[in-house]
């Protein structure tokens, strides 16, 4: 269980993590138009998980715009942007604000992909939202990094989750 903060009050996730060097989980996502993505929908490719509990929060809004930047200058990397939000939610965002490098993805139905990486909220005003994180992936699947940002409110460190890539 990590430890993390909401304007300064502790809150806690369901788990840690996943570890660096190890594969990451397959999963089940919805996609804008309905349809599920899984690990196997961007095979070989790196891939970077930018996730967040809300599209409609300055700083979950700042991370999409910040990633869909520098998304169009990576080769063969998709950064995928993760949230709780409704499908509908998220695409209306990046319409309304030109986003089109990122992939969303939603895990509104039963959170099992905040669940399975550790990422759940179980306490506090945000209980059941997913944390602020990130994960990288290599094409094959292997996390290179990742990073539990320690308040809520603050952003990932952007520099770092390129670095690796």
């Amino acid at each position: 269980m990590a430890s993390i903060t909401l304007g300064g009050n502790p809150i806690h996730t369901s788990g840690e993590l996943p570890k660096v060097g190890t594969k990451l989980a397959d999963f089940k996502l919805i996609q804008n138009d309905l349809s599920v993505a899984s690990l196997g929908s961007f095979a070989g490719k790196k891939l970077v998980f930018n996730i967040f509990p809300s599209i409609d929060t300055g700083t979950c809004a700042t991370s999409v715009r910040k990633f869909n930047e520098s998304a169009a200058k990576l080769e063969n990397t998709a950064v995928l942007c993760i949230s709780r939000d409704l499908p509908f939610a998220q695409k209306r965002f990046c319409g309304a604000e030109g986003i089109e490098n990122v992939v969303n993805l939603s895990d509104f139905q039963a959170g099992e992909f905040g669940k399975v990486n550790g990422l759940e909220i179980v306490d506090g005003p945000l209980a059941g939202l997913h944390s602020r994180a990130l994960i990288v992936t290599d094409a094959d699947g292997t996390i290179i990094h990742t990073e539990q940002v320690g308040e809520i409110a603050d952003e990932p460190n952007y520099e770092a989750a390129l670095a690796v890539l």
